[in-house]
């Protein structure tokens, strides 16, 4: 018995994790869903998982029958309206032309009143005429403006750089609107989530810079961002077979611009 305690006792500190190792940690990512703000078919696809993208890229199209259709209906309707304003204009000056000569002919004493006054009443009504067309040409532009902003939005571009992360909707699929047609993983949105056990929590704060470190890469700097307000008695993801911590607090750090890990890739986090 005297001599299995030494190797007892042996197995037991040698189990027992040292204070100032690493924190166990993961890569994670703030993924960016885009959709559509309209329903419609989906006809081309020009991306695929893992495709670099960049701002303002070309990422899908939806079938854009209908809101060519309206488009083009507001369009030819708005050239109408134009073309019916110059003719009032035309109008107008006539108008103007015909009262000037009635009112000269007035004033020699030489003029009709009833042709006077026939030409006054034109006059003001193309006024009306001209004022009324301009109000609704004035919709019309809005109401092309419109179409021409809904046609556009058959075309999805990117609002980012990233990567494809996944794919949710096939060329031939009715995309409901709203609903993401795929994911994007900027990298600015990549940081760590790690693991503090209950005894070590008030080493860490937020705003305090840790070092993370994984198998194969280069150590880095973050800040603590975030420090859950409840604890968990395990967390999400193990990666030691030894783990000794039962009552442990989810922490996040983050650095400018992201940092290169990928979601899911262990890292060991300590501070500084």
């Amino acid at each position: 018995m005297k001599k299995l305690l030494p190797a007892l006792l042996l197995v037991l500190f040698g189990c027992s994790p040292p204070p100032d190792r690493a924190w166990l940690g993961y890569g994670e990512g703030d993924f960016v869903y885009v959709a559509a703000p309209q329903p419609g078919w989906l006809r081309e696809l020009e991306v695929e998982r893992g495709t670099e993208i960049h701002r303002n890229q070309l990422l899908f199209v939806l079938d854009s029958t209908s809101q060519q259709a309206s488009h083009d209906q507001a369009e030819a309707a708005l050239a109408q309206s134009r073309a019916a304003l110059n003719q009032e204009r035309a109008n107008l000056d006539y108008a103007r032309m015909e009262l000037t000569r009635q009112n000269n002919l007035a004033r020699d004493g030489a003029g009709v009143p009833s042709q006077r006054d026939l030409a006054q009443s034109n006059y003001q009504q193309s006024k009306a005429r001209i004022s009324q067309l301009e109000a609704q040409i004035g919709e019309m532009q809005a109401s092309l403006s419109g179409a021409a902003y809904g046609l556009s939005q058959r075309q999805i571009v990117s609002e980012t750089d990233g990567s494809i992360q996944d794919i949710y909707f096939r060329p031939g699929e009715y995309v409901p609107a709203s609903t993401p047609v795929l994911s994007v993983l900027p990298p600015a949105n990549v940081y760590v989530r790690f693991f503090v056990p209950e005894t070590q929590l008030a080493k860490v704060h937020l705003g305090e810079k840790v070092r993370i470190s994984c198998d194969g890469c280069k150590p880095m700097t973050a800040t603590i961002t975030f420090i859950a307000a409840q604890e968990e008695y395990t967390p999400p993801v193990i990666f030691s077979i030894g783990n000794r911590e039962k009552l442990v607090f989810k922490l996040e750090a983050r650095a400018p611009g992201g940092l290169p890990l990928h979601p899911g890739q262990p890292v060991d986090v300590s501070p500084l």
